[in-house]
């Protein structure tokens, strides 16, 4: 496990000193300090999408199925790569993925017949961030009740299908220093991390036909 001192090691260079040792703090208290903290007020009127960001009416789709619906989503992309001033040749589509309730998803669970005190554990596991393919959502913001997002479900769309002067009105909160630290954190977890212990140099540890 990465120590204290490890995570210091990693802080965003471009905090001050003030908000360096206030995200410190706050990660010496996870995870007990899942909550409201994770999201931010001061970029509401804002008019770009920042990674994490929780934005309503956003295109999704779960394969094979083709039906096609407007549902909240939370960003993937980075802040910079889907910032309409950084013009290039190559314009990056926005990445994001499905928010779900999560009170929902536990009886949905339950009608699976799977046992409660089974169903209550993973819940809990959800809610302190160990479950590697979910970023929770506590209830803040305009998030009315607890919700997830589905890092395994990643869908991608243009960038402008949100209106830049209208994203007040499609953005349902923010992250904070704090919750964007534990959605990268979540996403590295997620996504970069090399543990499926196959050699792929070495031809014994290819599949027998």
């Amino acid at each position: 496990m990465m120590s204290l001192e490890d995570i210091k090691t990693y802080l965003p260079k471009y905090l001050t000193p003030e908000s360096e040792e206030s995200l410190f703090e706050e990660l010496k208290q996870f995870p007990l300090n899942i909550d409201s903290r994770i999201y931010t007020t001061h970029l509401i009127d804002a008019n770009i999408i920042y990674q994490g960001d929780g934005i309503d009416g956003l295109l999704v789709i779960n394969l094979p199925d083709t039906t096609i619906r407007k549902a909240p989503s939370v960003v993937i992309s980075n802040t910079c790569d889907i910032n309409p001033a950084n013009k290039g040749l190559y314009d990056a589509n926005l990445c994001y993925c499905p928010i779900l309730n999560l009170n929902k998803y536990r009886e949905k669970l339950l009608a699976g017949h799977i046992e409660e005190s089974v169903v209550d554990n993973h819940i809990g596991a959800i809610k302190q961030q160990r479950v590697t393919q979910i970023f929770y959502l506590p209830k803040g913001g305009l998030l009315k009740e607890d919700s997830f997002a589905c890092l395994d479900k990643i869908i991608s769309c243009i960038n402008n299908i949100i209106p830049q002067d209208k994203l007040r009105d499609y953005r349902i909160f923010t992250l904070s220093n704090l919750g964007l630290y534990l959605f990268i954190f979540k996403l590295s977890i997620h996504l970069t991390r090399v543990t499926e212990k196959v050699d792929r140099n070495n031809l014994s540890f290819l599949p027998p036909n």
